[in-house]
């Protein structure tokens, strides 16, 4: 991971389904014009994705779809909602920026003893 910085004033913190002291943490850093979202179990950070502010909208059309669908407004139940702004959720423009039909580079690494336990 990067640097560990402590979680600025503007930001939220939500805990999983699975519980297992698992949180999501996002917090908003103007200074960087990015939204952070941050993977936690316990006090440890597993995973972290910065996001460019100006993406936040996206976000949120996605968010509100995803609501909407969860809602079930058309009365047919969860996720059967055909609502318009369900609809109206832009499709993510996907950009290829190399050549991605070789195979993977495979390292071999090292074996560790096990540590032994008395």
């Amino acid at each position: 991971m990067g640097e560990v910085r402590p979680m600025p004033g503007f930001g939220d913190l939500f805990t999983d389904l699975r519980g297992e002291d698992r949180t999501l943490r996002v917090s908003y850093h103007p200074d960087r014009g990015a939204v952070v979202l941050s993977l936690w179990n316990g006090t440890l950070c597993r995973g972290s994705f910065r996001m460019p502010a100006d993406d936040v909208d996206r976000l949120l059309t996605l968010l509100t779809a995803v609501r909407t669908a969860a809602a079930g407004d058309d009365g047919a139940g969860p996720g059967t909602a055909t609502d318009e702004s369900a609809a109206a959720v832009p499709e993510p423009s996907v950009e290829r920026t190399g050549d991605v039909s070789g195979t993977a580079r495979r390292v071999v690494l090292p074996a560790l003893p096990a540590p032994r336990v008395a």
